[in-house]
């Protein structure tokens, strides 16, 4: 059975958020006796939160910050492990290197990374980050992306920018993988699929498009059917081995999530799930669950087999959700919001899931519609 969540707030409106693998950051300890006994119990899960006032006076900081998940309470908790001013620059955007590289964060006027520094041990309240001024240079001036992402095994960066500008690099070297400048439009979303072959681009009007990262040539235009706008795009894991990408599209007052086989191409499902503009979409990484953020603060997970509704928590927020993250177990949700909330919701086990129907109540009674 899904259990609520709760809650946190951290006096800025939070626009990017990201689980942290801590396996890849905390650094192994030594051999003492002491550090022994502390290393028997893992750390809790952490998550990255970026955002702020952004410029002028408002008095509203700009700031990365990193919060502890207490299982307990079952919430990030309120006092973080660390925090990080960024001055006038808000955080925008953030990927998160898979295998501990550092934090990636877009601000209006270009990217900086920001490195790990762990002390020896794996209390994660050791963590601390700094800006590595001499990596991404050349991102420094690019204005904001409003997409950036690095592949799964973290040897590609992608970023994808208001300005319409598309840019694909090899990791670390920052070798140009492809480019592509279209200005009359803004780049709203991009993702990889897990081996690393394809890339999938959303922009704000026209098709999905699909590259080949071996060829750095487009092998597919997904089509809109009449009065769809493209959102969100993800690429999913099936239990035959195969790929399905996912695509988030408004189509007058539904929101829906479209299916597509990434063999052939063509669209194998369409689906409506709220009458609420979308505003986050996740997959998790086991690739059986769905989650869907609108602007009016609600969350959705469904079944990625069959776009059963599973969770449906009504104004989880109070404000527009920005960004939606799986846990790496696939077990808990996290959530922030221009209301300046980090939301964590637990899902429970594949096992606990099964195929029910399970709503959870927050405030007022949830949402239905049927597809």
């Amino acid at each position: 059975m899904a259990r609520r969540g709760g809650g946190k707030t951290y006096g800025f409106p939070i626009y990017c958020a990201s689980w942290l693998p801590l396996a890849h950051i905390l650094k192994p300890s030594s051999s003492s006796e002491d550090d022994a006994a502390a290393a028997d119990a893992d750390p809790p899960p952490m998550a990255a939160l970026g955002g702020g006032g952004g410029e002028g006076r408002s008095g509203v900081p700009n700031a990365l910050v990193v919060a502890a998940l207490d299982p307990a309470a079952e919430a990030l908790s309120s006092d973080p492990v660390l925090r990080l001013g960024t001055e006038e620059q808000v955080p925008y955007r953030m990927a998160v290197h898979p295998l501990g590289d550092g934090v990636l964060c877009a601000f209006p006027n270009g990217c900086r990374l920001f490195r790990w520094e762990s002390p020896e041990g794996e209390n994660p309240h050791n963590l601390a980050l700094r800006a590595d001024l001499e990596a991404l240079t050349e991102l420094g001036d690019v204005g904001l992306q409003l997409s950036v992402s690095f592949s799964g095994e973290g040897s590609i960066l992608a970023t994808g920018g208001e300005d319409g500008h598309l840019r694909v690099f090899k990791w670390p070297s920052m070798d140009s993988v492809l480019e592509e400048l279209d200005t009359k439009t803004s780049v709203k979303d991009l993702n990889f699929s897990s081996d690393e072959h394809f890339l999938a681009v959303n922009r704000n009007s026209g098709p999905c498009r699909v590259w080949d990262l071996k060829s750095s040539e487009t092998v597919a235009n997904l089509p809109r059917e009449a009065g769809e706008i493209f959102g969100f795009c993800r690429f999913s894991n099936q239990a035959d081995n195969s790929q399905i990408l996912f695509v988030t599209a408004m189509q007058g007052d539904y929101g829906k999530i479209i299916s597509w086989n990434t063999t052939s191409w063509t669209r194998i499902g369409s689906n409506k799930i709220t009458r609420e503009a979308i505003s986050a979409f996740a997959v998790s990484p086991d690739d059986t669950l769905l989650a869907i953020g609108t602007i009016e603060g609600s969350i959705i997970v469904l079944s990625s087999k069959n776009m059963r509704v599973l969770v449906t928590v009504k104004k989880a927020h109070l404000g527009i959700i920005t960004a939606l993250a799986f846990s790496q177990d696939s077990r808990t949700l996290l959530s922030t919001s221009f209301d300046s909330t980090a939301r964590v919701t637990s899902i429970g086990s594949t096992k606990s899931r099964g195929m029910q129907h399970i709503y959870l109540f927050f405030y007022t009674c949830p949402l239905r519609i049927s597809s």
